[in-house]
């Protein structure tokens, strides 16, 4: 029985999906990591594209008594890593200089 739960455990840890963070050699990049720390951990990235966004957000109150929609710009950037033939191309997506999003594209070249 405890080697079926080994078993089970080993398995499912194979099967996690990694896309909360990039491995650039031995260095670890995470959400939430800032633009000049993943530049110092991988270099500079293959593509970037800039743009901004507007997005809005409720602000609530106690009780319901009232509640506001706030309209905020953010930076957003877009980063391609093209890490070769024998591996993902990765998008990070920064937003106000924050990492917030890291995933596998298709193979590289």
């Amino acid at each position: 029985m405890k080697n079926n739960i080994t078993w089970v455990l080993v398995l499912s840890l194979c099967c996690l999906n990694t896309a909360y963070a990039m491995r650039c050699g031995h260095n670890l990049v995470i959400e939430g990591d800032y633009k000049n720390e993943v530049i110092a951990r991988c270099g500079p990235p293959d593509s970037i594209e800039s743009h901004t966004e507007i997005v809005s957000r409720t602000i609530r109150f106690p009780y319901r008594t009232l509640d506001l929609q706030e309209y905020v710009e953010i930076q957003v950037e877009e980063w391609i890593y093209n890490l070769g033939p024998s591996r993902f191309q990765q998008y990070l997506r920064f937003e106000n200089g924050v990492l917030i999003e890291v995933k596998s594209l298709g193979r590289g070249y």
